[in-house]
């Protein structure tokens, strides 16, 4: 459904991406993952039609970008980190609107508008001015609009940015909500949000694409080891001997913890990946006379595999460093009155 091959776009001498290319099946929500400044938001530009690629091939729904522009923003629905909305209009004139500007037959906006608002729990705040509205319901407005001409594609650059945790969950529910019947990329840089609402993942770093595979499966292959936290109380050189005896065991070592009782440690142990330790670790301090009050597995998170693909060791060129900025290089802003999705951004 939507595709891309070795897209690159260059800034004078500063690549913002290189050679990005992925696949998002039909149906399927892919996170798009990267630091700020990573190439995230021009990656979703050129997707969109909105900025040109350098070079390489972009492909939605069977149509080259570049070359089919317009096909492509037909079967598109994008909302942009700042949602494009109009806030003198209502939440339902709004709505009619874009529905018009997008091509929906005018015997069928009033249904495609009711849907949108249905979709997103607009249905109480269509009659108020979206100005009105608080940021979480502009924000479902944002993805009303990018829906509302029932588009197999939806492209959502930073969807949650801003919003407190009731809203993220509300507006992560509603993007999950519409999976299956279109294809979504959703673009963050807040992991819980990629493994709690994407299907695959992938992950960005200085504009190049690094891994692209399931959570799952990026978590599976950095669990080269298994991690314990074992609190006891006792002798600690016996408890660190016989935790470092076991079959399978590599490492045993004292972790800081302040407000520890007096005679209570808190270790941590790394075993093999392959191995669970737990039983054994549990039978041999207890075995040895040692009071056990906590042993837990501690797993590989999303986040970790996040931290060991995107941070580098500084290279020995710090001129090439920073040529990187702190947020992504963009060409001059594009306005268009015409279009809500380059329409007066909120301040």
């Amino acid at each position: 459904m939507i595709e891309a091959e070795y897209l690159n776009k260059t800034y004078g001498s500063t690549a913002a991406i290189q050679d990005v290319s992925f696949r998002v099946e039909p149906g399927e929500i892919l996170g798009f993952l990267g630091p700020n400044g990573a190439g995230k938001t021009t990656t979703m530009r050129i997707l969109t039609g909105y900025l040109p690629a350098t070079s390489g091939s972009a492909r939605i729904a069977d149509y080259e970008v570049h070359t089919h522009s317009m096909e492509v923003r037909k079967r598109i629905g994008y909302l942009p980190e700042t949602p494009p909305l109009y806030r003198e209009m209502t939440v339902e004139r709004f709505l009619h609107f874009v529905a018009q500007i997008k091509g929906v037959a005018a015997g069928d906006r009033s249904q495609r508008v009711e849907s949108a608002m249905r979709r997103c729990n607009l249905l109480e705040k269509r009659s108020i001015l979206i100005r009105k509205l608080s940021k979480g319901f502009r924000q479902r407005v944002g993805i009303a609009q990018a829906i509302v001409h029932d588009p197999p594609a939806i492209i959502l650059d930073e969807p949650t940015v801003g919003l407190d945790p009731r809203q993220i969950i509300e507006v992560r529910n509603l993007i999950k909500s519409l999976s299956g019947e279109h294809t979504i990329i959703l673009s963050t840089h807040i992991l819980p949000e990629a493994s709690m609402t994407c299907n695959r993942v992938a992950i960005i770093n200085q504009g190049k694409i690094v891994a692209t595979d399931t959570p799952d499966n990026l978590m599976s292959r950095l669990a080269g080891e298994a991690g314990y936290e074992v609190e006891i109380q006792g002798d600690l050189q016996l408890a660190l001997q016989r935790l470092e005896a076991i079959d399978g065991i590599r490492t045993a070592t004292v972790m800081e913890i302040e407000g520890l009782p007096q005679d209570r440690h808190r270790l941590q142990v790394v075993s093999d990946g392959n191995r669970d330790s737990g039983g054994e670790m549990a039978s041999v301090l207890i075995g040895a006379g040692l009071g056990l009050y906590e042993l837990r597995r501690t797993r590989v998170s999303l986040e970790d595999v996040f931290l060991n693909l995107t941070t580098q060791e500084k290279t020995e060129d710090s001129s090439m460093e920073s040529t990187f900025a702190p947020t992504e290089p963009d060409s001059p802003q594009e306005t268009s009155t015409s279009d809500p999705a380059n329409g007066p951004e909120e301040d």
